[in-house]
């Protein structure tokens, strides 16, 4: 399998939008198929064409929705796909010391933190109350991710209000999204990069349903 060097980020988009089609039509190329005959080629180094933020779901591995094989993606996966300091880290990582120029970062429907994130926001006016004042969910940990989350939900919640909790759920999700994108975005490294045209970041939804992903933004140089 030959390696590509230095993809921009509009051709690792391109790649990871065909990579896609495939695997929504039940189909595997060959050089993900058999990407594991380079392990060998990649122990010293690694040069992945995307960094893909996705949910820790078992149903959105990255990889496989995206079609690409052993060393063609830098994957941080984590509940919720929310952004905080480690995340950053382990972006900015990918960033400074490959060299990766396209960013994504990938929600998808039916997700269980939005669920929950949902269940907590609607026992209380809508998640206005107060942190410590908020039903929690016995584990800190998770607690911090629904945090995270809740802006996402709050927002989906003021903006439709006669919405069924389905398209309320669907919408928080987009929100959720837009919102890691942003602070990706706004990182001082990460940003400097965005603003020099060496790196883009972009959201995206993955639907367990049809296995398509749909890009909310293009990746621009």
């Amino acid at each position: 399998m030959n390696k590509r060097l230095h993809f921009d980020a509009p051709s690792a988009l391109a790649r990871l939008r065909e990579g896609n089609q495939r695997f929504v039509h039940n189909v595997r190329s060959v050089d993900s198929t058999l990407s594991h005959s380079a392990r060998r080629g990649l122990v010293e180094a690694h040069d992945p064409i995307a960094i893909v933020l996705s949910c820790s779901d078992s149903r959105a591995p990255a990889e496989l929705v995206f079609d690409q094989g052993l060393g063609d993606l830098f994957v941080v996966r984590v509940a919720g796909n929310v952004v905080d300091a480690v995340v950053t880290g382990s972006v900015e990582f990918a960033v400074e010391r490959l060299g990766t120029a396209l960013i994504v970062v990938m929600g998808h429907s039916n997700c269980g933190v939005i669920a929950a994130t949902f269940d907590e926001v609607s026992k209380g006016s809508a998640g206005d109350r107060r942190s410590d004042e908020r039903e929690r969910s016995g584990s800190p940990g998770l607690d911090e991710i629904i945090d995270f989350v809740r802006p996402a939900m709050v927002r989906a919640h003021r903006s439709s209000e006669h919405a069924t909790r389905a398209e309320i759920l669907a919408e928080a999700t987009r929100h959720n999204v837009r919102t890691a994108v942003d602070r990706l975005r706004n990182t001082a490294s990460i940003g400097a990069r965005v603003s020099g045209g060496q790196v883009s970041v972009v959201g995206a939804e993955y639907s367990l349903e049809t296995g398509q992903v749909e890009f909310f933004d293009d990746a621009r140089r």
